[in-house]
């Protein structure tokens, strides 16, 4: 019975009018269903807006289309900020191009389109990441003043080592290592604090896990089982938040160009709820994928 309420629980939270996290700091008063705010980069170069939401069955909405790179210049892209500004809105992140790391940044007008005075543009951060399989961002930022921040960057290698970095003064300075991941398949940050971030995590072998990796050094992350199987299907995991400690999660198999998704309650092991919401409309078939992320300050993540 208990597993039951949790499940209806959890389908209310989705389906009902929910105040997004982001909306909500934000101080907003009107409702939206969950969302997955998804980008990609595609074999030609554009930069993508995909908007899938949770309803039933799940929907999509294709947005902007810009020519930021070259074709089959990105390799792996981090979550990507979109921040509105005057005039326009910035858009920044990190990528890896051929073996080195890059901050791309550059700027729409108010059309939505390239803004010719400030065009796309990569600053080249340092070399060494051509073994590297996946990266992301957690950018933590306390609401409502800031107070609190911090920001780590991660990188998982194709010998199974999740590298962290931290950013100081604008810089990446290492901060740890942990060996152990090399049947990893992709991750998705479901959670950011002070004192620590969480990954939820797909193996080859079919298992699902959360990834909590304490901000403390040295770095020791603590690996807990979701489920033991069915999950080895997906080359791409990206999450939002959902609710105040849910998360919706997008699945990507690349194999069949498709994409499903699921609501997903706090993390508690294999005790954690999930339910499917359904296959995405549309083919998947970029070969980069990332997530588009508001300012830190409203990018909340309480999955775990």
């Amino acid at each position: 019975m208990r597993k039951a309420a949790g499940l209806a629980g959890l389908a209310g939270l989705v389906l009902a009018a929910v105040v997004p996290a982001n909306a909500q700091a934000a101080g907003a008063t009107t409702t939206a269903a969950c969302e997955v705010w998804l980008g990609s980069v595609t074999a030609t170069g554009l930069q993508r807006e995909l908007t899938v939401t949770a309803s039933i069955p799940p929907t999509i909405q294709q947005g902007q289309a810009l020519a930021v790179y070259k074709p089959g210049q990105v390799r792996l892209s981090a979550r990507q900020t979109s921040e509105p500004g005057p005039g326009g809105t910035d858009r920044y992140g990190y990528v890896v191009i051929g073996d080195a790391l890059y901050n791309s940044v550059y700027r729409t007008d108010m059309a939505g389109g390239l803004d010719p005075s400030n065009p796309p543009s990569l600053g080249r951060i340092g070399g060494g990441w051509t073994n590297f399989t996946a990266i992301e961002l957690a950018d933590y930022a306390s609401y409502p003043d800031g107070r609190i921040n911090r920001t780590a960057f991660y990188g998982l290698r194709n010998d199974g080592v999740l590298f962290r970095w931290n950013r100081v003064r604008g810089g990446l300075r290492a901060s740890g290592s942990y060996p152990g991941f090399a049947s990893v398949k992709s991750m998705a940050l479901i959670a950011k604090t002070p004192t620590y971030d969480t990954f939820l995590a797909n193996t080859r072998g079919g298992a699902l896990y959360t990834i909590r990796i304490p901000s403390a050094s040295p770095m020791k992350p603590i690996v807990t089982a979701v489920r033991t199987h069915t999950w080895q299907g997906f080359e791409t995991l990206s999450a939002m938040a959902c609710g105040k400690n849910g998360t919706l999660l997008l699945g990507i198999d690349k194999d069949t160009k498709t994409a499903y998704l699921y609501a997903v309650g706090h993390a508690n092991g294999t005790a954690t709820v999930i339910q499917s919401r359904g296959l995405v409309p549309g083919t998947f078939d970029d070969p980069v994928y990332f997530r588009w992320a508001p300012i830190s300050l409203f990018d909340t993540a309480n999955g775990d």
